[in-house]
């Protein structure tokens, strides 16, 4: 069986074997020339992830953008296929985790707590957190347009290393790698507890609609900076009454931040972050 060596982030130097989950099957290491030309150029990643693949030719491709592919055709595949994978793979790791740690709630909080845990900004911000970016094949144009701090282009690859975990170490071996990942943010919430999960422009929209107003406009005031870095400045108004402002790299991302710092002005303490997109609600 292909064997997968997963080095514990808590303790340096200790390593852990999964085995393959497909049931009844097992499947040959790959031992090619691809594979072994693959671990020069992916050990200082395999370093920082604390992982060590089987295949490294699997993480190589996963850390290769479709850019970098289409400029070097003839010696790189891009991770699109390997993103695919990933995707439903993180969906039943989340799935099956909060199923388990929350029996009270209904299916309407598992899916929110799902897509909170699987959103593009949440993924964006676990792939910075174990240092993808760094080692993130780009192609030249994609690296002056600041492709490397694109969260679409890192929770992109994000899924693509879960996926090239699960094909070289099996589904264990991958919930085992994502699961420390999403714990953190969902220990404020106690089991049994009584919450409320939401988006932070959803929930503005349906405050104000609560009160009698109309739905919060979102304004663009200025861009800053070069276009490979540039900064959106949005304003988010209702009935042309400013209530808050923030910067993002992108304008959704200004968007959300204005919506957050609204509904905290309104409800402080009892709004606490959740992932980068949404929150919890407690009375």
């Amino acid at each position: 069986m292909i064997r997968f060596l997963l080095k514990k982030r808590k303790k340096a130097g200790a390593t852990a074997s999964a085995t393959s989950a497909t049931t009844g099957s097992t499947r040959s290491a790959l031992s090619t020339e691809s594979s072994a030309n693959a671990r020069p150029l992916t050990v200082d990643a395999e370093t920082v992830l604390g992982l060590r693949f089987r295949d490294p030719a699997l993480l190589a491709q996963a850390l290769t953008h479709s850019s970098f592919a289409y400029e070097n055709a003839d010696q790189a595949r891009d991770n699109e296929r390997l993103e695919f994978l990933g995707d439903s793979v993180i969906g039943l790791i989340s799935a099956e985790a909060f199923y388990g740690a929350y029996p009270q709630s209904d299916e309407g909080d598992l899916s929110k707590l799902k897509s909170s845990a699987t959103s593009t900004a949440a993924l964006a911000r676990f792939a910075k957190t174990i240092g993808l970016d760094a080692h993130l094949k780009l192609g030249r144009g994609e690296e002056k347009s600041g492709g490397r701090a694109k969260d679409t282009i890192l929770a992109d690859v994000f899924e693509s290393v879960v996926g090239a975990i699960y094909l070289d170490g099996g589904y264990a071996a991958a919930r085992d790698f994502f699961l420390p990942l999403i714990q953190p943010s969902f220990q404020t919430i106690q089991k049994g507890s009584t919450f409320e999960i939401n988006n932070y422009k959803s929930a503005l929209q349906e405050f104000l609609q609560k009160e009698g107003l109309p739905a919060p406009q979102y304004k663009l005031v200025k861009t800053i900076g070069p276009d490979h870095r540039k900064e959106f400045l949005v304003e988010v108004l209702v009935n042309k009454t400013a209530l808050a402002k923030a910067t993002g790299p992108s304008r959704k991302s200004a968007e959300l931040k204005a919506a957050e710092k609204a509904l905290k002005s309104f409800f402080g303490k009892k709004i606490k972050d959740l992932t980068p997109d949404t929150f919890i609600f407690k009375e």
